[in-house]
């Protein structure tokens, strides 16, 4: 009947209207690709080379993912651990070396991980104090000593995590060298975030990570409250750029020969681009108030649905001071370092650019190390801990780092 079809003909152009209209079933915007990490395992006599290969394909990666319309933070060259490369050289000369590889990195534009100098208890200390000169005396390098694995906690690494840190607070300017260092437990290989990377194998692999806090952000902002519906459009948003994003990298790994090893869907905050914020818009609340740990449960679950081959955290990254609403909530003493831990009892990736006052002891760090350990080794899931004590800083004085990815909060008391 004539009415009849003219009644349906207005009614699909309601559904339509309404479907275009919806915040709940609009597309959320492209997330950036944070890092394209090429694992190598690197040989120092011949080591210029190495990296100039590398960085053909690492650059054309790029140019591939920017040709499909993203924007790419950083590329990134992973090595094996440190002191299996520098075995034989004395400690001048492995200065030496780093400090001309940290000026390649820093000329050709890309971000270096050399690796854990310990992986297990068994693992010789004195590799932990090289790091920390290492680490003072370079910019552009990062490392890390893993915590826990398989065979359960490390203290004697925790202690020696806790040396590094003390020793970095010291001896770099701001105390900002702790940014370039981490506590990995239960951390995989082939993970593309630093500075926990790492490798163990031959080398010739690459793994992508996503700075996607700006997906989460517009999904919670869309189904504020709404748990069921969250989770269920959080996964396929995440889904959708994830395997987007593996589409491309397969693609590189045809062209070039490198081997794909994964792709951490871990949504990554960066500055205004902030998973505080996007928490927020779903509680209702202040990160760090009832329902914060609700909204990193549903994150997660949403993140570990995605499916791609998955490397690295797998979970929720809840960096302080690489987050400005996080600092800023930090700076208000909306949450603690015990609330991250219990963040990351369901979630997360641990105690990250957490501002420490100057005078914590390094008890008190290998304390804090060894709750994330402890949690991570429980609960079989991988957890880190990037701890930033500030020389001369007291609880209620204000950070002064001056590197663009980190933002100045005030030090907070430890509970």
């Amino acid at each position: 009947m004539p009415g009849e079809k003219s009644c349906l003909c207005s009614l699909l152009f309601v559904i339509v209207t309404c479907w275009a209209a919806s915040p709940v079933l609009a597309q959320s915007p492209k997330p950036k690709v944070r890092a394209i990490t090429a694992f190598i395992r690197l040989e120092p006599a011949q080591y210029q080379q190495q990296i100039s290969d590398t960085l053909k394909m690492l650059r054309a990666a790029k140019a591939e993912y920017q040709r499909d319309g993203y924007e790419v933070e950083s590329v990134r060259i992973t090595t094996q651990p440190f002191p299996q490369f520098i075995a034989g050289m004395s400690d001048a000369d492995a200065l030496a070396w780093f400090r001309a590889y940290d000026e390649l990195s820093l000329k050709e534009l890309f971000d270096a991980n050399i690796g854990p100098a310990m992986l297990t208890d068994s693992d010789d200390p004195r590799a932990a104090e090289l790091l920390a000169k290492v680490l003072s005396e370079t910019k552009n390098l990062e490392a890390s000593i893993i915590v826990a694995g398989e065979d359960g906690v490390h203290w004697k690494a925790v202690h020696a995590a806790a040396r590094v840190i003390k020793y970095l607070e010291e001896h770099t300017p701001h105390s900002q060298g702790n940014f370039n260092f981490t506590a990995t437990a239960m951390l995989a290989p082939y993970g593309p975030f630093y500075p926990g990377s790492y490798h163990l194998g031959a080398g010739h692999q690459f793994s992508i990570g996503l700075e996607s806090a700006n997906v989460v952000d517009a999904v919670f902002a869309a189904t504020s409250g709404d748990h069921a519906e969250a989770g269920r459009r959080l996964a396929g948003e995440l889904a959708r750029h994830s395997v987007d994003c593996e589409r491309v990298a397969k693609r590189i790994a045809a062209q070039t020969g490198w081997t794909y090893a994964g792709l951490d869907p871990t949504p990554a905050p960066l500055g205004k681009v902030s998973i505080g914020a996007a928490i927020e818009k779903f509680t209702g609340a202040r990160f760090g108030s009832s329902g914060t740990l609700t909204a990193a449960s549903v994150i997660t679950q949403a993140v570990r649905s995605v499916p791609v081959k998955q490397v690295g955290y797998v979970g929720l990254m809840v960096p302080v001071l690489e987050d400005e609403r996080l600092a800023e909530r930090w700076s208000q003493g909306a949450y603690t370092t015990d609330s991250l831990l219990a963040y990351s009892a369901v979630c997360g990736t641990g105690l990250d650019t957490i501002p420490l006052p100057g005078d914590v002891s390094e008890e008190r760090l290998a304390r804090i190390l060894g709750d994330v350990a402890s949690l991570a080794y429980k609960w079989k899931k991988p957890l880190s801990a990037r701890l930033q004590p500030v020389a001369g800083k007291k609880s209620g004085e204000r950070t002064e780092f001056d590197d663009p990815f980190l933002t100045n909060a005030v030090v907070q008391a430890l509970p």
